[in-house]
């Protein structure tokens, strides 16, 4: 962290707190498939047995 005058200049890892993680992108795609196919499921059953 570096300050001139009133200003504050971070890193970037330092204004996020962290590491960026890539994973995450992979878990929140997987789970979005696997929420489209349940829900297709669903409505393909209901249909089918309704």
């Amino acid at each position: 962290m570096e300050r001139e005058g009133d200003e504050v200049h971070l890193s970037e890892t330092e204004a996020t707190g962290g590491v960026k993680r890539q994973g995450v992108r992979y878990v929140l795609g997987f789970s979005l498939l696997l929420v489209v196919v349940a829900m297709s499921a669903i409505w393909i059953l209901g249909s089918v047995l309704g």
